[in-house]
């Protein structure tokens, strides 16, 4: 499998003594399901929204595809942006919008400003977009107001505004965090099928180490901004869930005794 993303030496702080990452080093396979997995405040978020330059690292370098996107200008970032599709702890769709609209939102790093601004779709667009809701369940509720749904139909329509895109890789970020336990394994199922089904590959943020362990390839674990484990999420020990969790380890160690 050809490696997709590297991520060398990056580190990102802000103001004079905040460290928020702190030389992180790693890559990811095509088609590679990942879980960053850390406590609120670990830098799992910035190190997401470093890969696609929402944020600006410090320093370091971030390899997608074959290119360096620390390197990208405006135009180039927002053409290396239609590969990358975003997924959001809180949906960030326009609520007073349609389910479709916000899907077709999706195809803007394509489309001229003009189109954008003004909302226009070809049939074919619009057709895809169909497609896609189709596969995430959510052909009756194409042309409801977003406002309308719940929140793990809202997760859903972020997903479907991604992968319109026809990325090549998902990031997601804690994309479960504000749902209820029902609701969250139908979006990790979601992901994990597209992954597998679709060969994207997927990096997402968890805290829910349970989650992490049953969905993942592979486990990244962050704690305070370094990366203190990378492999495989049958090899995790006890040990190294206290070593990335610190004092919260005690709670998660009960989810975790299923494993």
């Amino acid at each position: 499998m050809k490696t997709l993303l590297e991520v060398k030496n990056v580190s990102k702080q802000y103001g004079t003594d905040t460290v928020a990452l702190s030389d992180v080093n790693f890559s990811v396979k095509e088609g590679e399901f990942v879980s960053v997995i850390g406590p609120s405040g670990a830098g799992k978020s910035t190190l997401l929204r470093c890969i696609n330059r929402m944020i600006e690292a410090s320093n370091g370098e971030i390899i997608f595809d074959n290119v360096n996107v620390q390197g990208l200008r405006k135009k180039e970032l927002r053409r290396l942006r239609t590969k990358i599709g975003m997924i959001f702890q809180h949906y960030n769709l326009v609520m007073r919008m349609s389910v479709i609209e916000n899907v077709l939102h999706g195809l803007l790093g394509y489309k001229s400003t003009f189109s954008g601004v003004l909302g226009l779709y070809s049939e074919e667009e619009k057709k895809k977009a169909l497609q896609v809701l189709t596969i995430l369940g959510l052909q009756e509720q194409v042309y409801k107001r977003c406002d309308q749904l719940s929140g793990g139909q809202k997760q859903r329509v972020g997903i479907a505004r991604a992968l319109i895109q026809n990325p090549k890789m998902l990031l997601c970020d804690e994309p479960i965090a504000s749902l209820d336990p029902n609701a969250s394994k139908i979006i990790m199922d979601y992901l994990k099928k597209i992954s597998s089904s679709m060969g994207i590959t997927v990096l997402v943020n968890l805290h829910q180490v349970d989650v992490a362990l049953k969905y993942s390839d592979r486990i990244i674990g962050v704690s305070k901004g370094k990366i203190v484990y990378d492999g495989s999420p049958k090899k995790i020990s006890e040990e190294e869930i206290n070593t990335i969790y610190g004092s919260e380890a005690g709670e998660l160690m009960i989810e975790v005794g299923g494993k």
